[in-house]
């Protein structure tokens, strides 16, 4: 067995990123930039009003002023405002030449084009202005390379004058669940019969913002039929996800199915608490992952294996899941020779570990939101202690 760290080093270094292709932001949610991107234009373009009032100088305060027009977003006022006078603005409008200050409406009253204080007006040169550049000027970096395109840096994008992005090609996955046992979901099951969970469980959790997924059906625990799916899912795909068949029994069949279709395996076994019959490798241009049957056992190896390499191959610049601390708010046992990943929750700021922990135990898996994160040999944590935690949100 190799430790988890190590584990994922391999997994990541079995493959580059995918290649670039430019998307329009309306399809770039989810993805990661595959090169910086700097702002094309100024923000704000002008010096804008920040709120509705008049644009006048500062200088002449408490007025009176003669208001000789009004400047709106997209349209403000041509002619530059003489000694004496303001213009009527809008939050979002451009200042007019010779003001710098915006008197807000409140505090102003007028009489036809006569514009008095009648509040106590603004306390300083520039007050409520944006200033042009103020949010960036051209040029300035927006997104760094490899950062995620989440809907605030998709609207910076746009408002910083792009159109377009360059990201890594989506990821192609190809599910294969292996197993006499199985049948898909809704079908009638008879005795020890089980539906299929996992295949539909790895598609939710991947969804669009990861990978475009194809679900190749249940294979049975056949060496031709295993090697024949893995050979046929090869051609057209960027990883392969094998769930059951990764142990060591006798018709645990994934390893030397793979290995009889050409597959070079990196490693096999992770020391790790659920999840240890984990194997990866190469099928031809693709990666293989084997994630063991068990559905949280495979829930859990997809969340610190899967996610993480289609984020790298994605462009994301930290792919790993980001390792949180939190203190306990119930007593939890040593840990064995095996880091310990244990379903828990977070109620009130406080880590609480589930007390079913049985790797088959999906209702646990359920109601979780959280694991507990512990090192092989770990002593026994009381109440208070600050554990190490991995989000499931």
């Amino acid at each position: 067995m190799i430790p988890v760290a190590e584990a994922q080093a391999r997994l990541l270094a079995l493959a580059p990123p995918l290649p670039i292709e430019r998307v329009s932001l309306g399809d770039a949610a989810g993805r990661w930039t595959a090169a910086a991107i700097h702002a094309q234009r100024n923000q704000p373009a002008a010096d804008l009003s920040a709120m509705d009032g008049y644009a006048l100088r500062f200088a002449e305060m408490p007025g009176p002023w003669r208001v000789v027009g009004e400047s709106a977003a997209g349209a403000g006022l041509e002619t530059p405002l003489q000694p004496g006078e303001a213009a009527r603005i809008f939050t979002g409008a451009p200042l007019p030449d010779g003001a710098d200050t915006i008197l807000v409406q409140e505090d102003a009253s007028r009489d036809g084009d006569t514009l008095r204080l009648s509040g106590e007006g603004p306390s300083r040169r520039g007050l409520h202005v944006r200033s042009q550049a103020s949010d960036f000027a051209t040029g300035a970096p927006l997104v760094d390379l490899g950062q995620a395109l989440t809907p605030a840096r998709i609207a910076l994008a746009a408002i910083g004058g792009h159109g377009s992005v360059q990201v890594r090609r989506r990821p192609r996955v190809a599910l294969i669940s292996t197993g006499d046992e199985l049948v898909v979901p809704g079908e009638p099951t008879s005795g020890v019969m089980l539906p299929a969970s996992n295949a539909p469980m790895l598609a939710a959790m991947l969804d669009a913002r990861y990978a475009t997924v194809v679900d190749h059906g249940i294979v049975p625990d056949q060496l031709d039929a295993l090697i024949g799916a893995f050979a046929a899912a090869a051609r057209d795909t960027d990883v392969i996800v094998t769930t059951g068949g990764a142990s060591v029994g006798d018709r645990d069949l994934v390893g030397p199915a793979l290995e009889a279709a050409g597959a070079k395996l990196d490693f096999w076994k992770v020391a790790m608490r659920p999840g240890k019959p984990l194997m990866a490798g190469r099928l031809g241009d693709a990666i293989v992952l084997g994630l063991p049957g068990n559905p949280v056992s495979a829930f859990v190896t997809a969340r610190l294996f899967l996610l993480p390499l289609l984020r790298h191959l994605g462009g994301d610049a930290s792919p790993l899941p980001e390792v949180r601390r939190a203190p306990l708010g119930t007593s939890l046992g040593a840990s064995g020779a095996r880091a310990e990943y244990s379903r828990a929750r977070l109620i009130d700021g406080q880590v609480h570990p589930l007390v079913e922990q049985d790797s088959a135990a999906l209702l646990a898996l359920a109601a979780a939101d959280l694991l507990v994160v512990r090192p092989p040999h770990s002593p026994a944590a009381e109440a208070g202690e600050i554990v190490e935690i991995v989000s499931l949100t």
